[in-house]
């Protein structure tokens, strides 16, 4: 296990203060009168470079307007699969520039070593696992372009494994409603503890059982 945390060490921003901040910051375009776009937006740079997670923002605005979580969701899916072909262009044609800088600033680069090791017998189905899982996603999109795997099958399966898991987070606040984002609220801590673990065993998953 210490191997294995050691291996993701570079994902800094999942410490219990920089993590906070970033969410009540990205929580706080949920009040913004482009919250949707915001929401876009936010999906589309975290599939190639930005850290903080569209889930974040489309639970607050699902909150909020209960009826219009599918239609969040799909404005997630949309956006992080779009911003998927675009970390593999950048994989692909840019990474001596972009694609290394992103890479090595958030740490990600003895995770992208292997995702290299990973794409030579099991592209689609890594792809598949972090499209779904906290797996940082932008690792593999950017991977993908940079090793040469098919954009189709990175689009299929970023179809897959995105809609998968935005339309889970709608399916829960259409049935939990508000009590899910008063509980993110109130075990944040806990919360990123257990999305640290999920790291890891997402990483496990792929590596040795895939």
């Amino acid at each position: 296990m210490k191997a294995i945390v050691n291996k993701i060490k570079g994902f800094h921003l999942y410490t219990f203060g920089l993590p906070r901040r970033l969410y009540d910051w990205v929580l706080s375009w949920a009040h913004k009168k482009y919250s949707s776009a915001a929401l876009f937006v936010l999906a589309f740079s975290e599939s190639s470079f930005f850290p903080v997670p569209p889930d974040v923002l489309q639970i607050a605005l699902s909150v909020s307007k209960p009826k219009k979580s599918f239609f969040y969701a799909l404005i997630a899916s949309i956006g992080s699969v779009l911003g998927g072909i675009l970390g593999y262009f950048i994989g692909l044609f840019l990474f001596d520039t972009i694609g290394s800088l992103i890479i090595n600033s958030l740490g990600y680069q003895a995770q992208f070593n292997s995702v290299g090791d990973l794409y030579k017998s099991y592209a689609f189905l890594a792809i598949l696992v972090s499209a779904f899982t906290p797996i940082p996603y932008k690792v593999f999109t950017i991977a993908a372009g940079f090793w040469q795997v098919g954009l189709l099958p990175l689009i299929a399966a970023s179809i897959i494994g995105r809609s998968a898991r935005f339309f889970l987070v709608a399916t829960l606040i259409h049935f939990f409603g508000p009590k899910i984002k008063e509980f993110i609220d109130k075990y944040f801590n806990l919360l990123t503890m257990i999305f640290i673990i999920l790291l890891i065993g997402g990483f496990l998953i792929v590596k040795y059982i895939l």
